[in-house]
């Protein structure tokens, strides 16, 4: 298994027994488990990561395909903006979402106010400079 998947597996199981809670670097920060189906092996999969919730709309949530900085968005982006839909775990509920890919303006005012709120967003951000805009999608309950 590689390290990544080992990770993902350890971070999903602390989430599921703690009722969405986890430790290590995503101690205190809100965290989903987005499902979403390979767009060319359709096999599932579940991604942990941190999102942002809506300012006054409680069934909104924002994620963001950082892939920790790296120069290629994450697999679990191209799956969702394509399928247009998905399913999160949050705490310990599970729900299908709508999948809206975040342009422009509204993009970049969603991304600003999650690296303000943790700092290695803003990271991200300067690590993929030049290279890619870090998508940014909104997850609304189906």
């Amino acid at each position: 298994m590689s390290e990544a998947l080992d990770w993902n597996t350890k971070t999903i199981t602390e989430f599921r027994a703690n009722e969405g809670k986890v430790g290590g670097v995503f101690e205190g920060a809100p965290i989903v488990l987005l499902h979403h189906r390979g767009r060319k092996s359709r096999r599932e999969y579940v991604s942990p990561v941190m999102y942002l919730p809506h300012e006054t709309e409680p069934d909104i949530i924002y994620v963001f395909a950082t892939s920790g900085g790296a120069p290629a968005n994450p697999d679990w982006y191209y799956n969702l903006a394509e399928a247009g839909a998905g399913s999160v775990e949050r705490g310990t509920e599970t729900y299908q979402v709508t999948v809206r890919d975040l342009a422009s303006d509204e993009r970049d005012r969603v991304y600003a106010e999650q690296a303000r709120r943790y700092p290695g967003f803003a990271e991200y951000a300067r690590q993929t400079a030049g290279v890619r805009t870090i998508p940014v999608l909104e997850l609304s309950r189906a």
